[in-house]
């Protein structure tokens, strides 16, 4: 059997990587603050944007009116308005944004500008138009907005996020690598038996699995443009890219050098996701499978399929209590759930198709139900950073991997208590 190598034989590979990814980073960093000269060159200008979330801010017993917008350019802000406002949500408006008085900084993260509405477009884009299919198929508007997001990366309504996050599904809601995976082994299912058909026809010489890639890849790179590029499926289509080009030449994958690899190379591209909460979300959760697999490397593959959902579960809690705060009795069954939603995914969607999209509605009611008795269980981000940095040493010393789980496993005896 072949070994495979590593993707740095050297140091003098490794700097020349680090140098040439700098190289890379400045010039992206240069391309967007020519972006963000031309944004705030006047005190204000017009320009059109889509709604991506719209929901209500009370304060002092005044309610507004609170919009995520996107710009053309993929500049996403904030605004808000006093006067009540149709439901704008996936439209395509004409504002005036004034962002004279914005820093470099705030460019880069999500940042607020006062703008006014000019116009609003009444013609129906293509994700318009298949959200209200899928809304079609339901009767219950939260059950549609799970759909929505699970296929067209619509945000869920707050109520929805607090929700699901008190179930410990929140990471199933938004599209990731978990769902790129999964789409990937149907895409090479269905394509396999029809491409071995024409290859032993017409081109026997060709490399399958490459071919077979190349359709897959270029498909789902169509559906993460679709999707408005949600920075963790940034991080998953990045890492499949990255992980392809690795195996092709031989290289080992299943390393903590192909997460770094990754992304590096895509903070490079797109300094933004530096800023983006579920792009760090995506990026831990792959690390503590690789960090599973390293480490424990030895067990068979059957102990390895059981022990992982478990051991994932355990040490992304602190970052779910830290972050979100919600946590409720029914949390641990989130391991069974992310189990099963490999199946249910991709049968949601053949149903949807053949019609039958309202099959699991009542089931997935039920689910909602079970999140009111959720309590908020708030932690200090010390904790996280606590957490991060034994993750770290646990790269290099097992000996931090146990102390990595006592601490995790506090987090879980803590919440579990904070709530009965």
């Amino acid at each position: 059997m072949i070994e495979k190598i590593s993707f740095f034989s050297s140091k003098r590979d490794f700097y020349l990587f680090i140098l040439v990814s700098s190289f890379i980073l400045f010039y992206s960093l240069l391309i967007e603050y020519n972006e963000y000269k031309k944004f705030t060159h006047f005190d204000s200008q017009i320009t059109q944007v889509t709604v991506l979330k719209q929901y209500e801010k009370i304060k002092k017993s005044k309610t507004t009116q609170v919009l995520k917008l996107k710009t053309i350019d993929g500049i996403t802000f904030y605004t808000s308005f006093k006067k009540p406002l149709q439901n704008l949500k996936g439209k395509k408006i004409n504002i005036e944004v004034y962002g004279g008085k914005i820093n470099f900084y705030e460019y880069l993260t999500y940042f607020y500008a006062y703008t006014k509405v000019k116009y609003i477009h009444e013609n129906i884009t293509l994700k318009e138009k298949l959200n209200l299919h899928i809304s079609s198929s339901h009767t219950n508007q939260d059950i549609s907005s799970i759909y929505q997001a699970l296929y067209t990366a619509s945000p869920l309504p707050k109520k929805l996020q607090t929700t699901f996050s008190a179930l410990g599904v929140s990471h199933l809601l938004a599209i990731s690598g978990f769902h790129l995976g999964v789409l990937s082994a149907l895409l090479f299912f269905f394509l396999k038996p029809i491409y071995n058909f024409f290859q032993n026809s017409y081109f026997p010489y060709r490399n399958s699995k490459f071919d077979l890639f190349s359709i897959v890849i270029i498909t789902l790179f169509v559906y993460l443009l679709f999707l408005d590029s949600p920075p963790s499926l940034v991080r998953a289509f990045g890492m499949l890219l990255v992980g392809f080009i690795l195996y092709d030449r031989g290289i080992k994958i299943i390393s903590l050098q192909t997460l770094f690899i990754t992304v590096l190379l895509l903070l490079c591209f797109f300094p933004k996701l530096l800023f983006a909460l579920g792009f760090w979300l995506s990026v831990s959760g792959v690390f503590y499978i690789f960090l599973f697999l390293i480490h424990f490397k030895h067990l068979s593959k059957i102990w390895q399929f059981i022990l992982v959902p478990f051991w994932v579960y355990l040490l992304m809690l602190p970052f779910s209590l830290v972050i979100f705060g919600n946590f409720s009795i029914y949390h641990p069954l989130s391991i069974i759930w992310t189990s099963l939603f490999t199946f249910f995914y991709p049968i949601s969607i053949f149903l949807h198709l053949i019609g039958f999209g309202d099959l699991f509605d009542s089931l997935l009611e039920s689910l909602i139900l079970l999140a009111r008795e959720s309590k908020h269980v708030e932690l200090s981000s010390m904790f996280l950073i606590i957490q991060i940095s034994i993750s770290l040493f646990s790269i290099f010393d097992k000996r931090f991997i146990y102390a990595l789980l006592t601490f995790s496993f506090g987090f879980f005896i803590y919440a579990i208590y904070h709530i009965t």
